[in-house]
């Protein structure tokens, strides 16, 4: 019998099915595509034409550019300012113990608060002084991680995230003279940072039971100790003095502050620009001249069919209030960027900035991050659960700082 049998139609056949499935599969990312560029196009240009039909197209774009600018020169330098100033006092107190401190102050109320062991107050202690990446570098160091059951890491990302930027949030609201908001903010912010990540670890937990079970630690770092020095600590630093010590320490962490300031420019620009072009109305004449901060109030008008709830829950007298909170999803930093033009507006009190420090600073921009940070760990699956369980603490948090504020006012 011949070993090989040549069968053309056979040959043909295998040809056409091949065909046909490579011409389906591009039919369908084509169809994809074009889905996703219909819809890009019918947003992006109905957002502009609809500016333009109201504010006419020159004052749209000059209104576009000169608010961007005014964040630029008024806000965000002045953000960066408070960074880098927050940055080497935040160093300084690595440097020379504080955090140790507060973390073996902080340490008790772990178990009880938040299920977590005494290990975990440093993280909250280090993105308190930073942002929400200082966690994940936490959770990766396999000595911290020891202490841990793996639920209990996968809910590391809500709670490092209730208290991201929150020093930059607070001095910033003080530094606008709400200094008793900013303090009413932070106690709803510990609040929400508990409702978080207690209800990441039951969500958790009940759709992976077999989380609940200590986290691998075939191989430990010797050289960090989460009890006797902050992480990064190294015996050439111990052998300088106290003045070279202080002076690298201010200047390093004038540099980490610098950092974070750029990474703010985008989304405040960005995003600040476009809320507030949804957020305020015409000049102070009724009509526009293409100055900054001037716009269609869309997000108002939407917001004042049920004002009733953001008063109730939030203590909210104007509707454009809800503009910082939507805004703090994304990044906490364009939030902020909205305070100045509230303030210049007579639109804020303590009651607003304490919700809104409360939001900001339990949210801190967690939609843009939590995913990046729960893929880092490892844990992809719970990226949902976290999600809904931080939006549900980013509410709580600022209901929790309105009430308290008013329970406050009554003494």
């Amino acid at each position: 019998m011949p070993i090989f049998h040549f069968k053309p139609n056979n040959i043909l056949h295998s040809i056409s099915r091949i065909s046909r499935n490579n011409v389906m599969g591009y039919l369908r990312r084509a169809y994809s595509r074009t889905g996703e560029l219909i819809i890009f196009l019918v947003i992006f240009f109905g957002f502009f034409i609809g500016l333009s039909v109201k504010m006419t197209l020159p004052n749209m774009l000059n209104t576009f550019m000169n608010t961007a600018y005014k964040l630029l020169i008024d806000t965000v330098f002045y953000i960066m300012a408070i960074t880098v100033m927050t940055g080497a006092i935040s160093k300084l107190f690595v440097e020379f113990g504080v955090v140790v401190l507060l973390e073996k102050l902080l340490k008790p109320l772990m178990k009880p608060l938040y299920n977590l062991p005494g290990v975990a107050s440093l993280g909250a202690v280090m993105t308190f002084l930073s942002d929400n990446p200082a966690i994940i570098t936490l959770s990766k160091d396999k000595t911290f991680a020891s202490y841990f059951k793996q639920y209990q890491i996968a809910s590391l990302t809500n709670f490092g995230t209730s208290f991201g930027m929150g020093l930059v949030v607070v001095a910033f609201m003080t530094g606008r003279g709400y200094g008793y908001g900013a303090l009413v903010g932070l106690a709803g912010a510990f609040i929400g940072s508990i409702v978080s990540t207690r209800m990441m670890q039951k969500l958790t937990l009940k759709a992976y039971p077999e989380l609940d079970s200590p986290m691998p630690a075939t191989h430990l770092d010797p050289g960090y100790n989460p009890d006797l020095q902050p992480a990064g600590k190294t015996l050439e630093d111990e052998k300088r003095g106290p003045f070279l010590r202080t002076l690298n320490a201010m200047l390093d962490g004038g540099k980490s502050g610098v950092e974070i300031g750029l990474s703010i420019i985008p989304g405040v620009l960005i995003i600040s620009t476009i809320v507030m072009m949804v957020t305020f109305g015409s000049s102070a004449d009724g009509g526009y001249t293409g100055a900054a901060y001037e716009g269609v109030p869309v997000l108002p008008w939407l917001a004042s069919k049920i004002d009733f709830v953001f008063k109730w829950l939030f203590g909210f007298v104007h509707p454009e209030l809800i503009a910082f909170p939507i805004t703090a999803l994304g990044a906490v930093g364009a939030a902020i960027g909205l305070v100045p033009a509230f303030d210049a507006s007579g639109l804020i009190d303590n009651n607003a900035i304490a919700v809104f420090t409360a939001m900001g600073m339990c949210w801190s921009g967690f939609l843009s991050t939590h995913t990046g940070m729960l893929d880092s760990l490892g844990y992809r699956q719970l990226i949902s659960k976290a999600i809904i369980s931080h939006t549900v603490g980013g509410l709580l948090a600022g209901i929790s700082a309105h009430w308290l504020y008013v329970l406050l006012s009554l003494f």
